[in-house]
């Protein structure tokens, strides 16, 4: 594609694409996570979680500066070789069909049990993922467009809801600070971070880009509006419910927003327009890890159009999503998946930074040179 109609993706584009791609089905569970992990510490494990993915996403903002016409698997392609690059997109692939599937059956545990108990969770399932799949045959131009979009509606009202809650707080609920033992920092750090791995969507976002040096600007800003609203959301209901009652709620956030009022009690209960604005949030998270799968592949296998893909995935991914046979189940498979996914997510594009300072591999201005000894 002719590079001029290829860089469209602009700086604001980026920060939207990152933050709702971060902010996603998780956010209903991530109190109770960061709970049961350190109890009234659950503010500062979280932001332990947020620091853990972040610097997975510094990471790629490293590559994309360093090779900015390279998406993530090419460029491991160049710096460890292509069949062990190819090896590693597949795992990608493989790892993204399978957070997609997880997600979109968490988003039907969610909705047949709050608001259509009699619907069969195969129908929420599949009518999520057929609205991602329609949406994944767009070009990476209409991708940044529809987070644009979305974005204002998943974070604004989020934020204010929770603020609204913290009215009903109770500050003791936040004491001690470091949380009462036993406190398993490192197993909730890795878990809080895990759920923020649709970011990784910016080790595609490279190419795209109008500047793609200024992708650590798009992780600090975009950091920043994701960062500020996990930690609301997990201050507030841990300040409004206490950590004994949170071990005893699925998703706390939902319950949060079914105690909170707005100023002149104009809505009794928040609880169905924050579940619209949440099913918007997950709608884009499943989008951008539908999107980095199909891209991942694409990439691999050196087609030139994704589009094709979308709906050739699909098969896979209801089966993938319909395999646990509970909720408990459910997020047992989530937890477990998530910790593998960030040696992928995390620890190779670390390796593949390493080496590519130490044998002095890089890109500048699309001219691709060897430069020893140099980063």
């Amino acid at each position: 594609m002719h590079k001029a109609v290829y860089r469209t993706i602009t700086v604001l584009e980026a920060v939207c694409i990152f933050a709702s791609s971060t902010i996603g089905v998780g956010v209903l569970a991530l109190p109770r996570i960061a709970v049961e992990a350190a109890d009234t510490g659950a503010p500062l494990i979280t932001v332990c979680g947020l620091g853990l993915a972040f610097f997975g996403a510094f990471i790629l903002t490293l590559l994309a500066r360093r090779f900015p016409n390279d998406t993530v698997v090419r460029v491991a392609e160049r710096v460890v070789g292509v069949w062990l690059g190819r090896v590693w997109g597949a795992a990608i692939a493989l790892f993204f069909i399978v957070l997609t599937a997880l997600g979109a059956r968490e988003f039907s545990a969610v909705v047949t049990t709050a608001v259509l108990p009699r619907t069969p969770i195969e129908v929420t399932t599949l009518v999520m993922l057929l609205l991602a799949a329609l949406s994944v045959r767009n070009n990476i131009t209409s991708f940044g467009y529809i987070h644009t979009f979305y974005q204002p509606s998943i974070h604004i009202p989020s934020f204010l809801i929770a603020i609204f809650a913290l009215k009903n707080a109770q500050p003791m609920n936040l004491l001690p600070l470091l949380g009462n033992e036993p406190v398993h920092w490192l197993a909730g750090t890795v878990t809080v971070s895990a759920l923020l791995q649709g970011g990784f969507i910016l080790g595609f976002l490279g190419p795209a880009m109008v500047e793609p040096r200024r992708m650590p600007q798009v992780l600090l800003y975009s950091g920043l509006v994701t960062g500020s609203l996990y930690l609301t959301m997990v201050i507030a209901s841990l300040a409004v419910f206490g950590s004994m009652e949170i071990h005893n709620l699925m998703w706390p956030t939902l319950e949060l927003a079914k105690t909170t009022l707005i100023p002149g009690e104009i809505l009794e209960r928040l609880d169905a327009a924050f579940l619209a604005i949440w099913v918007t949030a997950v709608f884009t998270t499943l989008y951008s890890t539908y999107f980095i799968a199909v891209l991942a592949i694409k990439d691999v296998l050196r087609f030139e159009d994704h589009s094709f893909l979308s709906f050739a995935l699909l098969p896979f991914i209801f089966m993938f999503a319909m395999l646990p046979p509970n909720v408990v189940q459910l997020y047992r498979v989530i937890e477990r998946v998530g910790w593998g996914g960030l040696s992928l997510t995390i620890g190779y594009p670390l390796i593949i930074l390493l080496l590519a300072w130490v044998r002095g591999v890089r890109e500048e201005r699309g001219i691709r040179e060897e430069v020893d000894g140099r980063m």
